[in-house]
């Protein structure tokens, strides 16, 4: 095994683990991990950490799907609507240059981590005050499936388009814009959520995987032992995320991709 290929593993380890304790966290720093580690653009490692959290992220929604508690309708059609709208981002991802995606991304990064430190330090308060309001999309007590209405449809379609440009663009599987997404617009428990949101990563990263792929801009000597690397973490973070504490992993999450961010914004200023 050469350098680069234990490289690759150990990286992708450590997003398959992220991505197995938050549910979300994992492709937002696949990118800046490929960037600082393996000195790739942010164009070029884009691909590679959808086909990492694709291939992670739908190890979790089988587990999932076998326990029943995917919302797959929910899951099918945010995630079309994610397809749709993933080639726009690949369509721009390859026409910026790569300091301005870098900022770009560093900045969605930063917005990422504050807002999921705000949300951990404040999930007791917001839990023991109670719902003020009922969201659009909610649960059928005898299915355990959603009540479609147009308020519904519309707030699960704008999280999928959202989530998808963003996968094209940064190479992001979503999922830190569809778990608070669901949470917001759905009354579902949050295992059910996190199990959904893994779902529709998987379609949505594999969608880009395929369109880069056909393009021949994959590079597979990187992208196959970090997607085996991902899976693996992913196994293991499985084992360990029930022992930990929901807020506070939220928040050392969100204090790890601050650094990143500003690592990002000075690794731009330095090199111009």
């Amino acid at each position: 095994m050469d350098s680069l290929t234990a490289v690759a593993i150990l990286l992708g380890g450590i997003v398959g683990l992220i991505l197995a304790l938050t549910g979300a966290g994992g492709a937002i720093v696949a990118v800046p991990l490929l960037l600082f580690v393996l000195h790739l653009d942010v164009a070029e490692a884009a691909p590679l950490a959808l086909l990492a959290v694709g291939l992670s992220a739908g190890m979790g929604a089988i587990i999932g799907l076998r326990a029943g508690i995917v919302r797959y309708r929910a899951a099918g059609f945010i995630a079309l609507t994610g397809i749709l709208s993933s080639p726009v981002g690949l369509w721009l991802a390859h026409r910026l240059p790569n300091g301005p995606l870098a900022l770009l991304f560093a900045g969605v990064l930063a917005f990422v981590a504050i807002r999921m430190f705000m949300q951990a330090r404040g999930s007791d308060a917001k839990a023991s005050a109670g719902s003020q309001h009922l969201p659009p999309c909610q649960l059928d007590v005898d299915s355990g499936r959603f009540l479609w209405t147009g308020p519904c449809a519309q707030a699960l379609a704008l999280s999928g388009i959202g989530a998808g440009f963003l996968s094209g663009l940064l190479g992001v599987g979503g999922g830190f814009v569809i778990v608070p997404a669901l949470r917001r617009a759905t009354n579902a428990p949050m295992h059910a959520i996190v199990a959904t949101s893994l779902t529709i990563i998987t379609l949505i990263s594999l969608s880009g995987v395929v369109s880069t792929a056909l393009a021949g801009r994959m590079n597979w000597r990187v992208g196959v032992p970090f997607a085996a690397g991902a899976l693996f973490g992913m196994l293991g973070g499985r084992l360990i995320a029930r022992h930990l504490s929901g807020p506070r992993l939220q928040q050392g999450f969100a204090v790890f991709a601050g650094i990143i961010a500003v690592g990002m914004v000075a690794k731009v200023v330095l090199a111009a």
